[in-house]
Formats: C-alpha cells, sequence, structure tokens
C-alpha cells in the first residue's frame, strides 16, 4: 500500500489530527506538550511510581547459550531502567524451559541463571535511583514459543502446538502437538520460573498470553479433544492451571499477563508484495482468531470471550494486563505497526497508523467492559515523535492506566524522560519503524537498533546484518 504521509513528515499534532480525520482513522492526539496523565503518580504492585509510562518485554537474543543475561542484555536492562518509565512490563521474554526457547540465545529463567537475574534486579533499581528518583516497579515475563520454538538452532524449528492449524501448518508446517500427560509437566516449569523471577526480587511476573505462543494457542484450540479444547473452560485450562500453580508455589508473588485482546487471520506476501489473508473458504467462520468475529479478511473484534477471560483472570487475583492484538510473525502489520517490512515480511495493506488505532480501541474498550482491570497500552511505537501524544490522549481518557514502548526504547531508552521533563525530542533517536531490530534475530545475530544507535552501528553484527540483508534482496530478486 502507498502510504500517503509517514508519522514524522507531520509538523505538528493538529497537523497529524487532520491527516487522521480525512483517512478515516479513529485515534485521539493530544496537544503537543501534554503531559498531565502521563505524570500522574501509581501506586502498582507495592511500589509508588512517578509516572504512567511503560517498557515492553522484548527478546534480545543476546543471551549466553545457557540462557544467562550477557553484558549485550545486562546494558539493554539497565538503558531501560534509567529511561524515566515507572513501570518495566516483563524486561525480558524469558523462556520457562529450553524446549520453549523461541532461539538459542532466549532468556531461560532457570535456577541456573537466577544469580545473574538477582544481580540484574539489583542494578535496574540503583540505575532508576540515580537517574529518576523514586520507585520502579520490574516484572519478568514467562513464555513458551510453542510453534515458533527454535531452542538448539536459529534456523530449526521445533514446534510445540496446542492444535493442527489448517493454515499456520502450512505455513509453518505441521508441529508437534502437546500431549495432556505433558501438560503438568510444562505447568511446573511456569512455576519454578516464577519462582526464581520471585527469589530474584522482580515485583511481579508476566504469564505471556499473546502472539501465537502456547498459551495463546490454546486460547483458540476449538478443535483439540480433551480437557484442553473445546469449550472456553477447557480453552483456558492451560492458563489457569499456570496461574494457580504460581500462586500455590510463591504465595505473595503478583502474577499479570501480556494478552491478545484479539486476533485475525495469519498474512501472507502477496504478487505485489502486499500482505493478503491466507486462503480461506468463502463465507466459512474463521474459528481459530481468539476475541476475532470470524468474519473473515480484516474481521473486528468480538470481545465476549477476551471478557469472560479477564473475569476469570480477576478470580483468580489477576487484575492487571498489557493490552496487545495479533501475532508478530503472522499478521506482523496489525500487532507491529511499521512503515517498512521486516527481511521475511510484506508490505502494510493498510495505513499503520490505521493499525495503532485498532491497539488503542482494543486496549479502550475492554477497559470499558472491565473497568476493574489495568491496562496497559501497547502498539504506538510507529507514531514516532507523535507516541506520547496518543499515550497522553489515551491515559488522560481511561482507555488505559499506562501506556508502554517497546522499539522505541533501543535507540531512545530516555524517550519517556525527555517527555516527562518537557524536553523536546531528539528527532536522530527516535525509531523509525525500520525493523532491523527484527531483521537481525531473523537472520541469527543479535537484536538492537543498527541504524540509530552508535553503539550497535559500531559492533562487528553490524556488518553482518548488511550482508545477510543483501542476501535476501537477491534471492527475492531471482
Amino acid at each position: 500500500m502507498k502510504i500517503a504521509k509517514k508519522s514524522g513528515q507531520f509538523a505538528n499534532a493538529e497537523e497529524l489530527r487532520a491527516y487522521l480525520k480525512s483517512s478515516g482513522i479513529c485515534l485521539d492526539i493530544a496537544d503537543d506538550g501534554a503531559r498531565e496523565a502521563m505524570s500522574r503518580p501509581a501506586e502498582l504492585f507495592g511500589r509508588k511510581l512517578s509516572n504512567r509510562w511503560a517498557v515492553l518485554p522484548m527478546e534480545g537474543w543476546d543471551c549466553s547459550a545457557d540462557g544467562t543475561p550477557s553484558e549485550l542484555t545486562l546494558r539493554r536492562w539497565r538503558n531501560f531502567a534509567s529511561g524515566g518509565a515507572g513501570l518495566i512490563y516483563g524486561t525480558e521474554a524469558g523462556a520457562v524451559m529450553h524446549s520453549g526457547r523461541s532461539n538459542p540465545k532466549q532468556l531461560l529463567v532457570s535456577e541456573r541463571t537466577a544469580g545473574k537475574l538477582t544481580e540484574a534486579v539489583r542494578m535496574m533499581r540503583e540505575a532508576h535511583s540515580r537517574a529518576c528518583g523514586g520507585e520502579i516497579a520490574i516484572g519478568l515475563q514467562l513464555t513458551h514459543s510453542g510453534r515458533f520454538s527454535h531452542p538448539d538452532r536459529p534456523d530449526k524449528l521445533e514446534s510445540v502446538v496446542a492444535y493442527n492449524h489448517p493454515l499456520l501448518d502450512i505455513k509453518y508446517g505441521v508441529g508437534r502437538v502437546v500431549q495432556d500427560s505433558e501438560i503438568p509437566g510444562i505447568v511446573e516449569h511456569y512455576a519454578a520460573a516464577a519462582c526464581v523471577a520471585q527469589a530474584a526480587g522482580f515485583d511481579f511476573v508476566d504469564v505471556k498470553l499473546a502472539h501465537g505462543y502456547l498459551a495463546h494457542e490454546f486460547l483458540s484450540a476449538v478443535d483439540r479433544p480433551g480437557p484442553y479444547g473445546g469449550s472456553f473452560e477447557n480453552r483456558t485450562r492451560f492458563y489457569r492451571e499456570i496461574v494457580e500453580r504460581i500462586k500455590k508455589r510463591c504465595p505473595g508473588l503478583n502474577i499479570s499477563s501480556r494478552l491478545s485482546i484479539f486476533d485475525i487471520m495469519p498474512f501472507v506476501k502477496g504478487s505485489d508484495g502486499v500482505g493478503v489473508p491466507m486462503g480461506w473458504e468463502a463465507g466459512k467462520r474463521y474459528p481459530y482468531a481468539f476475541g476475532g468475529d470470524g468474519s473473515g479478511l480484516d474481521m473486528d473484534p468480538d470481545l465476549d470471550e477476551p471478557v469472560r477471560l479477564a473475569e476469570m483472570m480477576r478470580g483468580l487475583g489477576v487484575d492487571f494486563v498489557c493490552g496487545t492484538i495479533g501475532s508478530p510473525y503472522y499478521n506482523v502489520h496489525m500487532q507491529r505497526p511499521a512503515y517498512f517490512p521486516v527481511c521475511d515480511g510484506y508490505e502494510p495493506p493498510q495505513d499503520p497508523l490505521y493499525n495503532v488505532a485498532r491497539h488503542v480501541k482494543a486496549a479502550g474498550r475492554l477497559k470499558e467492559r472491565c473497568p476493574w482491570l489495568g491496562v496497559v497500552l501497547s502498539g504506538i511505537t510507529c507514531l514516532q515523535e507523535y507516541a506520547a501524544n496518543a499515550a497522553e490522549a489515551a491515559v488522560a481518557s481511561g482507555k488505559a492506566d499506562f501506556a508502554g514502548i517497546g522499539r522505541m526504547v533501543l535507540p531512545y531508552s530516555d524517550y519517556p524522560s525527555d517527555h516527562l521533563n518537557g524536553k523536546k525530542f531528539d528527532r536522530r533517536r527516535i525509531c523509525r519503524t525500520i525493523g532491523d531490530c527484527t531483521n537481525a534475530p531473523r537472520n541469527g545475530i543479535v537484536s538492537g537498533c543498527f541504524p540509530l544507535d552508535p553503539f550497535y552501528r559500531g559492533l562487528p553484527e553490524c556488518a553482518q546484518l548488511r550482508s545477510a540483508k543483501e542476501k535476501m534482496r537477491g534471492a527475492a530478486a531471482q
């Protein structure tokens, strides 16, 4: 799709608002410099936070082979903590077991890595105190990559799936369906990892329920027989057992979840390079998108089941989520709106700001129907200079309680601090959604902002990434 104008090309918020209106995109944008809502203090997980900014969890592909955080990992975490945000929502996507690692250099949360994690939490608190003063709430994301597991080699997919998916099995190959008898062992790994996180000093764990990973995939296991598929009660059983086991093993530990509020069909690159949905019988309901209405290509959310899930979570003592949508693997244009496709991706079929608006709308609708639920907004980095304007508008209007950024903090870790202090943003450091923080790990290289961060530009991996991208462009041209 030809994009009329990118976020960084607008002179001010008023000009951006006019563009959104003319494009039919419903997204509230606060005035330039507005920061009252984002500056409001908050009490969360026993901490008194000075603001409503959050840093979202990412995977750095830079831990040691045994899953221990490396110096590159710790550098990123230190930057997260010193950048001004009051909440570090998840810090890093941490695998709860080796077979569930998304890559051979993913963080592994285990007794082997416990000591380093303890040091890391202490380091992050000290970094925040020195740079910002006050308290910071720090969580650790726990996950099993399921269908997208590459535990031993970055080029060898070892899928563990909740069910055989009629489209994703074509896109990624048929994975091994996890057996009912295996599930208690996986649940125990989650609980053991949570205990490690608690002992290390994290304020909470984020049991990831998003993006097509194993726990999220169970939510759409409508065809799976037995106690973990079919009915809503069965499809949520895996998550319930994880939370209940964590609470039993780790009394007093706070639990949150990053939740894909709704999903849509998988997309692939079309003949013109633009993303198109995978083939599905016309008129037939698509049942494999949790929170989707099943209507097809650009389905709208049907929040009845996500609201039922939130009510169930509340009964388990989980009343705080990070709202996201879709998956970075099979509908990246929606989950991670960007102006430039990643190396194995496709051109966006819609204006990326349309999908930013879908994040905000989904979070707001969930919050409206579950007013007791604490919500962290995500998906706003594509707004670039104006991510802060959208964050301010969403929090001020009650669509979210916090606003989070992920990719943005790689080149510009103190984006929250500059906003809160009324400083003019440094345009040289603002994420332009070029995608190299994803292109690098897709080629087995550590993740970082190679275009904008001088530190990563100076690493030998920068040349490796250029070479890998040239090879992929050459292969695509043939």
